[in-house]
């Protein structure tokens, strides 16, 4: 009876030591998941006059693609509540998604990104981490926050930015390193 209380606080320190070691790759900040990471460009996004967040888009690869990993870093100039941030993510992707994002699949993605956001206040980060085919993965300044698992869900969450037709052409280019100035 004596050895059994004695091995039991060692026991749990031995499992809590091994669920730390083996714990997602969230107990480390987004960096780690894409370690050759370089900054490609950085815009402000700005909405009638006031800014709204500064974006960095982040890749290991010579040029941003969907076929590779990358990371969009986005760090908040105002308080924006979670439902806010989902809603505005949610209007994007069906205006870009067309008559393919049908009302039930905007419900599936509105509880993903729920979970993937939280209420920002300012100077606050969250970052998107692309990972083609396999979906993303969302960080909280430098702290892992949520796995999305639904490939189609992340690539049409990052076309808000990425894709030709984004509402902000102008910032489009300024995270892909193109000249403002062609389209």
């Amino acid at each position: 009876m004596g050895l059994a209380i004695s091995v039991a606080p060692s026991l749990r320190g031995v499992v809590m030591l091994c669920l730390l070691l083996a714990g997602p790759p969230g107990w480390a900040d987004w960096r780690s998941e894409l370690p050759q990471a370089a900054l490609v460009g950085q815009g402000d996004f700005t909405w009638f006059g006031l800014q709204v967040y500064q974006a960095r888009l982040w890749t290991p690869a010579a040029t941003v693609s969907w076929e590779q990993p990358f990371a969009l870093e986005l760090t908040y100039r105002r308080e924006i509540s979670r439902d806010t941030l989902v809603q505005a993510s949610l209007d994007e992707m069906r205006r870009l998604g067309g008559p393919s994002v049908d009302d039930a699949q905007l419900a599936a993605w509105s509880n993903e990104l729920r979970r993937a956001f939280v209420d920002v206040q300012p100077g606050q980060r969250i970052t998107g981490l692309y990972l083609p085919g396999q979906g993303s993965r969302f960080y909280v300044d430098d702290t892992f926050h949520h796995a999305v698992s639904d490939a189609t869900l992340s690539r049409a969450f990052f076309a808000i930015w990425l894709d030709t037709r984004t509402r902000n052409p102008e910032l489009r280019r300024e995270l892909l390193g193109l000249d403002t100035k062609t389209p």
